[in-house]
C-alpha cells in the first residue's frame, strides 16, 4: 500500500512557508488568447516532473478543473481549455524547483507567451502561500480543487476498492481527523469553500466522480 505521508509529501499538500510571488500581474494581455496544446503541456510535464505520482495528482486537478468549467459554467472549448491547462501545470515546477515554487513555470508561461488568465490562475492557488488572491470564478476553483483533489485521492488510497464506493460522509470523516493527513491544511480548505457558492459536500462529490478515471 502507498504511504499516504509519502503521497501527501509528494503533492506538497501543505505549503511549509512562505514564498510570496511579490506581484500581482502577469503575462501579457496582449496574448490573451494564447494557449499552449494539451499535447504540448504534458510534454513540458514530462520534462520538468519525473515522479508519476505528482503527474498523476496534476492530470487529476486538471480532470476536474476542465469538467467544472463545461458543467457548471458553461465553458466553450476554448475556455474549458485555460481551465484544464492552469490544472495541469500548476505544480510543474514544485518537484525540480521547490524553493522557487511557483515562479518558475510563471516565468516559463510568460516567455510562452501564454493567456495571462492561465498564468493568474497558476499563481493564485495558494493565496497564503503566493500571496496572490484568486479574482475570478477559475482561480477560486483551481484554490478549492488542489488541497481536495489530494486529499480525496490519499482517502481513496487507503480503501481495498479505492474509488469504488468512496462516499462523500467518508471523506468528510477524514477530513475531521487530524491524525489522518494532517499536512493537509484544514484552514485553507475552509477558506477556499468559503469563497465559492458550492458546499464542500457538493465539491467532494465532484472530485470523486470526476477524477476516478484519470490515469
Amino acid at each position: 500500500m502507498v504511504s499516504i505521508n509519502y503521497y501527501l509529501a509528494l503533492l506538497k499538500i501543505s505549503f511549509p512557508m512562505s514564498h510570496k510571488l511579490d506581484r500581482n500581474s502577469f503575462g501579457d494581455p496582449a496574448n490573451a488568447g494564447n494557449l499552449m496544446t494539451i499535447e504540448e503541456a504534458n510534454t513540458l510535464l514530462n520534462e520538468w516532473v519525473p515522479n508519476e505520482k505528482l503527474r498523476l495528482h496534476m492530470k487529476q486537478v486538471a480532470a476536474v478543473m476542465k469538467a467544472w468549467a463545461i458543467e457548471k459554467e458553461n465553458a466553450d472549448e476554448q475556455t474549458a481549455l485555460k481551465w484544464e491547462l492552469a490544472g495541469l501545470l500548476h505544480d510543474a515546477d514544485w518537484e525540480k524547483y521547490p524553493d522557487d515554487h511557483c515562479r518558475i513555470i510563471i516565468e516559463e508561461l510568460e516567455k510562452r507567451n501564454i493567456d495571462p488568465d492561465v498564468i493568474h490562475c497558476i499563481a493564485s492557488h495558494g493565496p497564503g502561500y503566493f500571496g496572490v488572491e484568486p479574482n475570478n470564478t477559475m482561480d477560486k476553483m483551481i484554490y478549492a480543487f488542489d488541497e481536495l483533489s489530494g486529499f480525496v485521492h490519499a482517502a481513496a488510497l487507503i480503501r481495498p476498492t479505492r474509488y469504488e464506493g468512496l462516499e462523500v460522509k467518508s471523506v468528510l470523516k477524514r477530513l475531521k481527523s487530524p491524525a489522518f493527513a494532517a499536512q493537509v491544511s484544514r484552514e485553507d480548505i475552509n477558506d477556499a469553500i468559503s469563497r465559492i457558492n458550492t458546499s464542500l459536500e457538493e465539491i467532494i462529490q465532484f472530485i470523486i466522480d470526476h477524477q476516478k478515471d484519470v490515469n
